[in-house]
């Protein structure tokens, strides 16, 4: 920064650099919120965490999500895994600090879901963590970093690495990043939730409530496809025995058959 300027002039100096190539990286925001907007209408989550400030504006995100943004719409599922403090300080207790995030990105996540970590640096072991616990999940992972190259935009899918040497600029502009995105979102859903959805697969044949009667001449109730006792219309009676002259308890119409033991209810 140049010498003699205030404090003012030299952290607006520094966001002015930034400002340029920062909207060039930032034009990928649109593709995200398309993709979330999806994830989040069909019924998938997003995580997200950070640490310190990181933290703080990863929450911001969520409430944004799980709030609204400017317009009142449907709720969206969000969840941010620091924001969870008995969890994450029993994890940090019994596991470490460096489980914190991965831990409960294995509980929460999903196949198709999102995981989105915020770092200045790109280099806290805790969320390089969360992206191998997602990985091996199946979740979707991108990073809001400082400038590349760093860890965790490596580990990412993809990075929105703002390319400023302060890190008061980079979460200054992580902020404007995260507010874009949820704009973006807020764009696509309705067009989103008017789009078919694949078609639900066929149901097996359907099962008869009844079945044929028993031999007794008695209807056999039928549960789940099956008779009440787990048996088919093939002889066995209400209590699972055959009709070949064994009582309920295995014996024979006047008691016991010598040499035989009852079957088994």
């Amino acid at each position: 920064m140049g010498a003699g300027l205030s404090p003012l002039d030299q952290h607006l100096s520094g966001l002015a650099a930034a400002l340029l190539p920062y909207r060039q990286v930032a034009d990928r925001l649109s593709g995200w919120g398309a993709e979330l907007a999806r994830t989040l209408a069909n019924g998938g989550r997003l995580l997200v965490a950070g640490n310190g400030g990181s933290a703080a504006e990863a929450q911001h995100l969520t409430a944004e999500l799980v709030g609204k943004l400017r317009d009142d719409r449907q709720p969206l599922s969000a969840i941010a895994l620091h924001a969870e403090t008995s969890a994450v300080t029993a994890i940090g207790n019994d596991y470490g600090y460096d489980e914190v995030f991965a831990r409960q990105v294995r509980a929460h996540g999903r196949k198709n879901d999102i995981l989105l970590l915020m770092s200045t640096s790109g280099a806290s072991t805790n969320l390089l963590r969360a992206v191998d616990a997602a990985r091996q999940t199946g979740l979707r992972c991108w990073a809001f970093t400082g400038p590349t190259p760093n860890p965790l935009a490596e580990a990412c899918h993809d990075v929105l690495a703002v390319p400023s040497p302060d890190s008061q600029v980079v979460q200054e502009l992580h902020l404007v990043s995260l507010h874009l995105l949820c704009e973006y979102v807020d764009e696509v859903l309705p067009v989103v939730r008017q789009l078919p959805r694949a078609a639900a697969p066929r149901p097996r044949s359907a099962v008869p409530d009844r079945l044929p009667a028993g031999a007794d001449g008695r209807e056999l109730a039928v549960v789940n496809g099956y008779p009440r006792n787990g048996h088919g219309p093939s002889g066995a009676a209400l209590n699972g025995h055959g009709a070949n002259g064994h009582g309920p308890d295995g014996s024979g119409p006047t008691g016991p058959r010598p040499g035989r033991r009852g079957c088994p209810s």
